[in-house]
């Protein structure tokens, strides 16, 4: 059986191309490390407030893998309950205010009772499927 030049050439790119794929998968040379929905958790600046209508609740968005804030996330659900104490019923009103800085997002919140509060959040990261959800408890004070 003859190959001529040009049937060599072809079986040596694909012996090349073959190696390389297997050293670059064994390596992981070159592969982007991609960020999964789960990279993502929101922390509180803070766990106590002072009891009252307008208290304002600071949480910044951190991509775990990196510990850098997360800005730009669109917050498409909140909400602020006793679940804590035993009153998951007892919610009270929750408003988004701008942020002073990138990554962190702000509420103001009616903390009418002392005691252990829950803040709910769901929020979408810019180029990730999926949705962030965290539930952090806090305490108001008198």
């Amino acid at each position: 059986m003859d190959l001529g030049i040009f049937d060599m050439t072809i079986i040596s790119i694909r012996r090349f191309g073959a190696r390389a794929l297997i050293g670059l998968a064994c390596f992981g040379i070159g592969l982007p490390a991609w960020a999964g929905i789960k990279d993502y958790e929101f922390q509180l600046a803070q766990k106590e407030f002072k009891k009252g209508d307008s208290a304002v609740v600071a949480v910044r968005l951190i991509d775990k893998r990196s510990g850098k804030a997360v800005p730009d996330a669109v917050i498409i659900a909140k909400r602020v309950d006793m679940a804590p104490d035993g009153m998951p019923d007892m919610a009270e009103p929750i408003e988004q205010l701008p942020s002073t800085e990138p990554g962190v997002y702000r509420f103001k919140v009616a903390l009418v009772m002392a005691g252990g509060w829950r803040l709910s959040l769901g929020a979408k990261v810019q180029g990730e499927t999926g949705t962030v959800e965290n539930k952090l408890e806090f305490k108001a004070v008198p």
